[in-house]
């Protein structure tokens, strides 16, 4: 969905975030959670490596996960009251159709999968609304997910950030890059046959 929105709308809605600091990462994280495509991520990431020490960063950490989970609910109660409308208008039937498998069949480890991945989470919270999961269970596996999703990088950032940037070089960078290739290519095969498994 991210790749639909011109870069410059992106880094506009990031700029006027950061300008807000934790409100803007709160309002950023919650509406991306409920309705809206612009992630909060790069955000994040931004605002840690700003950061002075690692209270601040893992305030970061815990606003964005908060948040999320908050706009997830927001997220829920659209499709507790219009699932079926938003859902055949704003998600692809392909893209409904893995989501409505993945919470079926994983249910609560469905929710944070896509809480902890790139899979569209407005949209399974949408799901999840309409079909009236367990608001604990789904609220339990969002903050486990989102504060991975939020915490692992901020970990990773917040300790090694600037020996990280200083350390990249040609070679640790095809050397991270296929590693995300060896996680990615499995993960994205997987996300596309979700359907043809359930034929």
């Amino acid at each position: 969905m991210t790749s639909l929105i011109p870069q410059e709308m992106i880094e506009s809605v990031h700029d006027w975030a950061d300008g807000l600091g934790y409100l803007g990462l709160a309002l950023l994280s919650a509406s991306e959670a409920a309705l809206q495509p612009v992630p909060p991520d790069p955000l994040v990431w931004n605002m840690i490596l700003g950061a002075d020490d690692g209270l601040t960063v893992a305030l970061i950490v815990l606003v964005a996960t908060l948040s999320s989970v908050i706009g997830a609910l927001g997220g829920y109660a659209i499709g507790v009251y219009g699932g079926g409308f938003v859902l055949d208008r704003f998600v692809s039937t392909a893209t409904t159709a893995r989501l409505n498998i993945l919470v079926e069949r994983y249910g609560v480890t469905g929710i944070f999968i896509a809480a902890v991945s790139p899979i569209p989470y407005k949209a399974l919270a949408w799901i999840a609304g309409a079909g009236r999961m367990d608001l604990r269970l789904f609220v339990a596996a969002g903050l486990v997910g989102r504060g991975l999703r939020f915490g692992i990088p901020g970990a990773l950032l917040g300790i090694y950030g600037e020996s990280m940037r200083d350390s990249l070089t040609w070679t640790t960078f095809t050397a991270a890059a296929l590693l995300g290739l060896a996680i990615v290519i499995p993960a994205a095969k997987w996300w596309q046959n979700l359907l043809d498994e359930e034929e």
